[in-house]
């Protein structure tokens, strides 16, 4: 959850009200907003620096407020102070239009094809007769900071570029070159570097030296160039210097360049909405058009979409009874205009602006009706009907194994449900393509890749870190697998798995064979081949050891393996001694 930090004497002068703390702190959670905490720079610097430190400090009062993830309008000053005057009805809702360049063509942005093996992707719009002072300016950098945090995922899914459109010629052309063709002066510096040197002088810069790895090992930089050659910026690392915003800029260009498209459509949307407040001709915005591969598009978009919503069913959510033109008033309350349709008055029209992307669907409006109506003023009743609760059958069993488990020796670890393909594949000697996983389309590190399909590398990775532990080193795990399937609907299935690992001198495979055994007896399954109980047999399997492992099958089904691992295995997990292991599929008993 982002946490934004606005002024207290700019927020009250947007309301037109000199609010003391605890009615802007009751204001915000009437709002949905947690005020987190009431500081200052200087209380800032004391607390971490000390007084000495804090000398000269500025002593204005700061309100910290914890923003909802999905709330990306809300990330500057000025979103939040429009969003409480409409929620106040100090001012309706604003109209956000894409506007025809007032004088001459559009600006335009040319992307080069060269750019598809890296951030293939770019947005651009213009910011025209924009008045900045030093206030708008710090928020205008803060929220893009912000998105990039958030919704940009750290510029791994888009990089945004603002610059001063008077000191640039279009057309833009966005193109990837190798890094050694690419020379200009980044933002703030003196002289020229190569794309190359830059990597490197950024290497120990603390807020930039985390975006390098992005691009870093990339054959080709991103760059994007303006009419006469000159660079705008390198994305995502850093801007141009020579069309940097100031205090004097009047016209903005921006541009996006991503990986996700619907990612920078998004923060397009609301960086032109929530700063074209301060332009000449307020909330508009002027187009621009980017010209890809896959042909022309204008952009900003800023799509308005009416959604049809039933009246007594928002009522019924919430649990008020409220009439449908007081609900309507209440959408428009929190930036949703909102009117009775003309047709049938038990149904409401509510408008999405561009401004909320994270209105996807009814809950979304029912939770808006709720937060203007006020959650304290919903009366408390009692439930119309008696239900009694009870455990999952399956996690009852889950819970009863655990304890029977841990008696018979054992020691119950905890692993990660997201791993790196290779502990689901190479480690444990298996091809990938053979492996039903489920992949992580943007995984923040290599050891989140997919999620687990076995738990038996979880346990073997423990096993790994924790290696000068007296042996027998005897740990076992139960918990939630998934795996790829097309039967479902969601394209995915959870299975819950019980698997134990024996580590010793000795691989101990009577040890596991034992606790199977056990485990047979707790869940009250006698041993047959009858096709009502159940056995082992002999198998292979490219993780075991030949010769030493075997399926456990149960009323004719095979429902896990049991057997001594392949020493292959064990050395991918820098492991030096033999293991047993034991894994079963638990909603096979149920």
């Amino acid at each position: 959850m982002p946490t934004v930090g606005i002024k207290k004497e700019a927020i009250c002068k947007a309301l037109d009200r000199n609010y003391t703390d605890e009615e802007f702190d009751e204001l915000c959670f009437e709002y949905g907003l947690e005020l987190d905490e009431v500081t200052s720079d200087y209380e800032a610097i004391v607390k971490e620096q000390g007084e000495e430190k804090a000398k000269g400090a500025d002593t204005s009062v700061i309100y910290k407020l914890d923003i909802p993830a999905n709330r990306y309008d809300l990330l500057c000053l000025e979103g939040i102070s429009r969003g409480l005057n409409v929620f106040l009805s100090r001012m309706k809702p604003p109209v956000y239009e894409a506007l025809e360049p007032s004088a001459g063509c559009r600006q335009r942005l040319v992307v080069d094809p060269s750019t598809e093996c890296i951030r293939p992707y770019a947005v651009a719009a213009v910011l025209r007769n924009i008045t900045f002072t030093p206030e708008r300016y710090a928020s205008f950098i803060e929220l893009q900071d912000k998105l990039h945090q958030n919704l940009c995922r750290q510029r791994t899914l888009v990089a945004i570029g603002t610059h001063d459109l008077d000191t640039i010629q279009g057309p833009f052309v966005y193109k990837a070159l190798p890094p050694q063709d690419i020379k200009f002066k980044p933002l703030n510096k003196e002289k020229e570097y190569t794309a190359v040197e830059l990597m490197e002088l950024y290497s120990t810069d603390n807020h930039l030296k985390h975006y390098l790895p992005i691009i870093k090992d990339s054959p080709v930089y991103p760059v994007i160039y303006d009419a006469k050659g000159v660079v705008l910026s390198m994305p995502p690392i850093i801007n141009g210097d020579h069309s940097k915003i100031t205090l004097n800029t009047r016209n903005v260009f921006i541009e996006m360049t991503a990986t996700d498209m619907t990612k920078a459509r998004i923060a397009l949307d609301i960086l032109v909405t929530m700063f074209s407040e301060h332009c000449d001709a307020p909330f508009k915005i002027e187009k621009a058009e980017v010209v890809s591969p896959d042909g022309l598009q204008i952009y900003p978009i800023l799509p308005y979409r009416e959604e049809k919503v039933y009246a007594p069913a928002l009522n019924h959510k919430v649990g008020i009874s409220e009439s449908h033109d007081k609900i309507a008033n209440s959408l428009s309350r929190m930036c949703l205009p909102a009117k009775l349709d003309p047709s049938d008055s038990d149904f409401i029209i509510v408008t999405v602006p561009p401004t909320r992307p994270d209105v996807m669907h009814m809950a979304d409006i029912v939770e808006g009706v709720a937060i203007a109506h006020g959650y304290d003023n919903i009366t408390k009743t009692l439930p119309k009907t008696n239900t009694t609760g009870e455990q999952y059958e399956i996690n009852k069993v889950t819970d009863l194994m655990r304890h029977e488990i841990a008696q018979a020796g054992f020691t119950e670890c905890l692993s990660f449900i997201l791993c790196s393909t290779d502990d689901v594949s190479k480690k444990l000697r298996k091809d990938i393509a053979t492996v039903p996983a489920v992949h992580i389309t943007n995984p923040k590190a290599i050891e989140f890749q997919v999620v687990r399909t076995t738990l038996l590398s979880g346990i073997l990775k423990t096993i790994s870190s924790n290696k000068n532990m007296p042996l027998p080193l005897k740990l076992f795990e139960i918990s939630d697998v998934v795996h790829r399937t097309s039967k479902s609907d969601v394209g995915a299935k959870n299975e819950r798995r019980f698997c134990a690992v024996n580590y010793n001198k000795l691989a101990g495979f009577e040890i596991v064979h034992g606790l199977l055994d056990r485990f047979m007896q707790l869940a009250e399954v006698k041993y047959s081949k009858d096709g009502t109980g159940y056995y082992i047999r002999g198998a292979e399997d490219s993780t075991y050891f030949p010769g030493q492992c075997a399926e456990v099958v149960y009323r004719e089904k095979v429902v896990g393996m049991v057997g001594v691992l392949h020493p292959e295995v064990l050395a991918n997990f820098d492991l030096n001694l033999p293991a047993a292991a034991l894994e079963l599929n638990l909603e096979a008993f149920l």
